[in-house]
């Protein structure tokens, strides 16, 4: 390959908005000469490691957009601390059919019992997929919502919590809602309603979920939506937290 033919190369992939191909270039000229590729090979070499590369690009983009708190996935998550939790029910959810759907998932138990880490995994599957992911405790999400309604902005801000594909809300039940406030959470959930998937988490059982937004009727108007088209996983063994303190104090004792 003559420099002119190179440069032309380079010049036209920059201007098609293939920036790996022009940087990349010789080393893949090198590849398609060791290994002898015919013209289709090489095309297809080069089209792929692009569309890996702007896959990629894609995928860190939506994680840094997305607010998670941490990237772990179910490689993470220790299935052996909790043997009453069937793994082939996290697994099925992490085929993402639910998402394709637009349906929802649930994960109840007690505080410590890893939600928020499973939560968290579906959402970086989802966003390795393509899906946009938008991260929330449902605190940060009522109280900006409410900022924004005193503000005259609700509409503007709703538009946060519907956009993305998959909606993360995690610690549903650790703060005792107002009726108004309850009702920004119902606009939420409505609007999604078979439009875009939820991921929660919650340390309260639905049958409470009365006492949390502070009114039977709307809670149960937020069921409704909620559970029509949505998988329950209940999680009820040890806290992993307190697994990992007892073993800090246990490796100090040792120590002393």
């Amino acid at each position: 390959m003559t420099e002119l033919v190179s440069t032309r190369i380079r010049t036209t992939a920059a201007k098609l908005g293939l920036p790996h191909l022009a940087e990349a270039l010789t080393h893949y000229a090198q590849r398609a000469d060791e290994a002898k590729m015919g013209y289709l090979d090489f095309l297809d070499l080069v089209l792929s490691e692009e569309l890996a590369v702007r896959e990629d690009r894609r995928f860190r983009t939506g994680l840094r957009t997305s607010k998670l708190p941490h990237h772990k996935t179910l490689d993470d998550y220790d299935f052996s601390f909790q043997p009453d939790l069937d793994p082939r029910k996290v697994k099925d959810l992490a085929t993402l059919a639910f998402v394709e759907a637009r349906a929802n998932a649930a994960l109840l138990g007690p505080p410590g019992v890893g939600k928020t880490h499973i939560a968290v995994a579906l959402a970086v599957a989802a966003c390795r997929a393509g899906y946009s992911v938008y991260f929330t405790s449902l605190d940060d999400m009522v109280s900006n919502l409410k900022a924004a309604e005193a503000a005259g902005r609700l509409s503007s801000k709703l538009g946060t919590y519907l956009r993305p594909g998959v909606l993360v809300i995690d610690e549903v039940g650790y703060e005792i809602l107002e009726r108004g406030e309850a009702n920004l959470v119902f606009q939420v959930i409505s609007k999604r309603y078979e439009k875009g998937s939820i991921i929660l988490t919650s340390n309260k059982s639905f049958g409470e979920w009365g006492q949390v937004f502070a009114d039977e009727v709307l809670a149960t108007a937020i069921l409704d939506r909620l559970l029509h088209h949505c998988d329950v996983i209940s999680i009820n063994g040890p806290s992993y937290r307190l697994k990992n303190r007892l073993r800090n104090i246990e490796q100090a004792t040792e120590v002393a």
